[in-house]
């Protein structure tokens, strides 16, 4: 088994690529295992989640890359509005889900109780299966809802 610490900074062309598959939520982990396609087996011991892929082995002729499965995922568009906008992000915020920002839409994991908060608010959504990449503030290890103003928030600095 070949322990893996963090993700190679290069990723040759030259090397046959081998998938190592992977879910979100064992990506989420720092600590794990798994078996590549082709039969080789990692550990995991990281300082920092990896990422759908990411390259995390080279033995001169294969280089292993992460691939994360795809998974049943919403699209919902956000709206041509500002206030259709804040409207998705309410629903989907307020139910503390992660999303994935994608321009015009955005995605999230597909959920019955989200589905039914967008049909009571009348916003549509698609169905799909897809790398779900939610953005990393999405889960704040330690974040806490206090709205004191002295309260340190990790993504608003004092200016």
């Amino acid at each position: 088994m070949h322990l893996i610490r963090q993700a190679l900074a290069d990723r040759p062309a030259d090397r046959q690529r081998v998938r190592i598959l992977v879910d979100r939520h064992t990506l989420g982990r720092r600590l794990w295992r798994a078996t590549a396609e082709d039969g080789t087996d990692f550990g995991f011991e990281l300082a920092e989640p990896l990422r759908h892929g990411d390259a995390v082995f080279d033995t001169g002729e294969k280089l292993y890359v992460i691939d994360q499965a795809p998974e049943p995922v919403l699209r919902i568009p956000i709206g041509p509005t500002a206030e259709a906008a804040a409207i998705v992000g309410w629903a989907v915020g307020n139910m503390h889900f992660t999303i994935q920002a994608c321009g015009d839409h955005i995605t999230a994991p597909d959920d019955p109780g989200l589905r039914q908060m967008l049909d009571r608010i009348g916003r549509p959504y698609t169905t799909d299966e897809a790398v779900f990449e939610p953005h990393r503030f999405a889960a704040v290890v330690g974040h806490t809802h206090g709205h004191a103003e002295d309260a340190a928030h990790p993504f608003i600095r004092p200016a």
